[in-house]
C-alpha cells in the first residue's frame, strides 16, 4: 500500500465513523451501489445472523441496560459495536474495507461517563464471530454461547463495568418477520432484539465500585440504504413496563418536518404486534439546555391501539454523547397507563 493509499483510506476511515456514530443512519440515505439490500420475506438464521454482513453498508450489536444498585439508586449502561463498509467487497488484512467503532457509557442520576474506540477490519483489532458468540474492538467484549449467556465488559478515562447478562426470554423480530420498514418509499433494515436480558455486575466509577442489577435491551440492525434522502434523525424510545410488556418505537424525522413511525408491542411472553407508520406518536414536553443545545428530555409517548399514554423523562438530562457525531442517549423512566424504565435515543439536535 503507498502513502497515498494510505490517506484516502484514512480519511474514508474518519467520514465512515462520522457516519457510523450513533446508530446512525445519516446519510444512509443515499445510493448504496453495490452494496445488498433487505428483502421482505427473507429468513433469518441463526447462529450465523448473530454475526456479520459485510455486503450490508452499516451494522450495529446495540445494548442498553437498566440498573440498581442495593440503596434503590438508579443507573444506565451503553454498549455499542458499529461496522460500516466502505465498499461492498470484503477483502483480508489490511485491505478490509470494514470499519468499526465502539461506543459505551455508563449514566448515573448526576453524571454520565461516556468512551469511543476507532478499529480498522481485517487486522483482528475489532470484530464478531459466532460459534462461540464474542463480539469485540480492543479489549470490549461481549460473549457468549449464542447471546443467550453472556459477559460483557468495556471500560474509559474514568469508567468501567464488568457484567453478566442472561436472556429470559425469545428473540423479537421488528416488522414484517424483521423487515423493518423506515420510510414511506418502502426504504427498510433486517431488525431483531433480544429485549428480555436479565443483567448484573459491577460499574467501576470515580466513588468506587458499585454492584447493581436490572434488565438489558440488544438491538441487531443492518442495512444498506433504509432511508428516504429527506430523513434526516430520530428519536427511538424502548421501555419495559411494570408486568413485562415491553414496547419499542421509533419517529424518522424528515428535513421538510414530516416524520414516518414504526412500533413493536411486546408481550410478556415474547408475543409480538407491529405497528406501522403513523400509530405510535411521541411529541417533545420539556427541553433541557444539553451541550450547548435544546434536547427533549421529557416526552409523551402514545400507542392507542394498546392503551398506552405515558409520560418519558431522562434520569439524567446531561447523558449527552460526545462522540465523533454527538447525540443523546439515556435511561428514562416511565408513567402514566403504563409504568416502567427504559432507554432513549436522539440525534439530530
Amino acid at each position: 500500500m503507498n502513502g497515498k493509499s494510505l490517506i484516502i483510506i484514512t480519511i474514508a476511515w474518519l467520514l465512515s465513523a462520522a457516519i457510523v456514530a450513533a446508530q446512525s443512519f445519516a446519510g444512509l440515505g443515499s445510493d448504496a451501489e453495490g452494496f445488498d439490500l433487505p428483502e421482505r420475506g427473507t429468513p433469518f438464521e441463526f447462529p450465523a445472523d448473530h454475526g456479520a454482513h459485510p455486503s450490508y453498508r452499516i451494522e450495529w450489536w446495540y445494548l442498553t441496560a437498566n440498573l440498581k444498585d442495593a440503596a434503590g439508586i438508579d443507573y444506565g449502561l451503553q454498549w455499542t459495536l458499529f461496522r460500516s463498509a466502505l465498499e461492498p467487497e470484503e477483502r483480508p488484512g489490511w485491505d478490509s474495507p470494514q470499519l468499526w467503532l465502539g461506543h459505551a457509557a455508563v449514566t448515573t442520576p448526576t453524571a454520565h461517563y461516556v468512551a469511543e474506540r476507532r478499529a480498522r477490519g481485517g487486522i483482528g483489532q475489532a470484530g464478531v464471530i459466532t460459534d462461540p458468540f464474542e463480539a469485540w474492538i480492543d479489549d470490549w467484549q461481549m460473549a457468549g454461547a449464542e447471546m443467550e449467556v453472556m459477559t460483557l465488559r468495556a471500560s474509559g478515562t474514568d469508567f468501567a463495568y464488568d457484567m453478566q447478562l442472561e436472556a429470559q426470554g425469545p428473540l423479537i423480530f421488528h416488522g414484517d418477520g424483521g423487515y423493518s420498514q423506515k420510510s414511506a418509499s418502502g426504504r427498510a433494515s433486517y431488525y431483531y432484539s433480544q429485549p428480555f436480558f436479565e443483567i448484573s455486575g459491577t460499574l467501576m466509577l470515580p466513588d468506587g465500585p458499585v454492584e447493581v442489577t436490572g434488565q438489558a435491551w440488544l438491538d441487531r440492525e443492518w442495512a444498506s440504504q433504509p432511508l428516504g434522502a429527506s430523513q434526516v434523525s430520530w428519536d427511538w424510545f424502548s421501555m419495559a413496563f411494570e408486568g413485562g410488556d415491553r414496547l419499542m418505537g421509533f419517529t424518522l424525522r424528515d428535513s421538510d418536518g414530516g416524520d414516518y413511525t414504526a412500533a413493536t408491542w411486546i408481550d410478556a411472553d415474547g408475543t409480538t404486534t407491529p405497528f406501522p407508520d403513523g400509530a405510535f406518536s411521541a411529541k417533545p414536553l420539556t427541553t433541557s439546555a444539553v451541550a450547548g443545545r435544546r434536547v427533549p428530555t421529557r416526552w409523551q409517548a402514545v400507542l392507542p391501539e394498546k392503551g398506552v399514554d405515558v409520560t418519558v423523562e431522562a434520569l439524567n438530562p446531561q447523558a449527552w454523547m460526545a462522540t465523533s457525531i454527538p447525540y443523546w442517549e439515556g435511561p428514562v423512566r416511565i408513567n402514566g397507563t403504563h409504568a416502567g424504565r427504559g432507554y432513549l435515543e436522539m440525534t439530530g439536535y
